[in-house]
């Protein structure tokens, strides 16, 4: 990603170079340098602002995403603890439905958020046997009465996270704002060649300088675009450190 983003960039920039000093010649070369150098800090600026916007999105994103990763994992440990309240085969099979929900979340919802196929429409099964399976207990005396609405509340708040996590998974930024962002970026690149034009090696230089900077913010954005997509990403790590040992193994 980083070799296509910077190798766009300075594709572009010089492309813009190119064009612009080749145009730069009798009487539009004279109209060219009456373009003032005053444009470029108002250019800079929004394209700045466009920046920090579509940022803001992504940031927010990401935030999103690690909280609701993080309030299922602290849930399910939570649902995990109380289980113990009932010993014996309650005990073991609501561990063994949280092990099994929490696997399925690895194994299958983690790759179909990364490709945004992920939707509210799947159940999670194990989960909501475990949820029935709460449900269904029959409690002997107060302290399980309590740990079983406890565990009711804890299941419902991992599923509520869970569905969290999926939405997350579907946000992006869209494309009118990268299209935004791109023209900004070239309208600040042309004014730039177009102020320099008299000078080509500076021209050039200031044009790669400019093209950097787009190429490290549009980078920068783009890696965190999706929150569950790439090598930086949300991943299941907080799930699977909650995740009850297999008594089998």
């Amino acid at each position: 990603m980083a070799a296509l983003v910077f190798g766009l960039s300075y594709v572009g920039a010089g492309m813009i170079h190119a064009l612009v000093a080749r145009l730069a010649v009798g009487e539009r070369g004279r109209a060219f340098k009456a373009v003032s150098p005053g444009m470029l800090p108002p250019l800079g600026i929004i394209f700045g602002l466009f920046v920090a916007f579509t940022a803001a999105q992504v940031w927010s994103d990401i935030d999103r995403a690690n909280a609701a990763v993080s309030r299922e994992a602290s849930s399910l440990r939570a649902a995990v603890i109380l289980s113990s309240t009932f010993p014996g085969e309650p005990e073991a099979r609501l561990r063994g439905l949280i092990r099994q929900y929490v696997q399925e979340a690895v194994d299958q919802e983690w790759p179909m958020m990364a490709s945004q196929a992920a939707d509210l429409r799947t159940t999670a099964r194990a989960l909501a046997e475990a949820l029935r399976f709460t449900l269904a207990l029959a409690p002997t005396n107060n302290g399980q009465q309590t740990a079983q609405r406890e565990l009711v509340t804890a299941l419902e708040n991992a599923a509520d996270a869970r569905r969290q996590r999926i939405l997350v998974s579907r946000s992006e930024v869209h494309a009118v704002k990268w299209l935004c962002l791109i023209l900004q970026a070239v309208c600040a690149l042309v004014a730039t060649a177009m102020v320099h034009s008299d000078n080509r090696l500076a021209s050039a230089v200031t044009l790669a300088m400019f093209a950097t900077g787009v190429a490290a913010s549009i980078l920068l954005i783009a890696s965190h675009d999706r929150p569950f997509t790439g090598d930086i990403s949300v991943g299941p790590d907080p799930l699977v450190q909650v995740m009850p040992a297999d008594p089998e193994k």
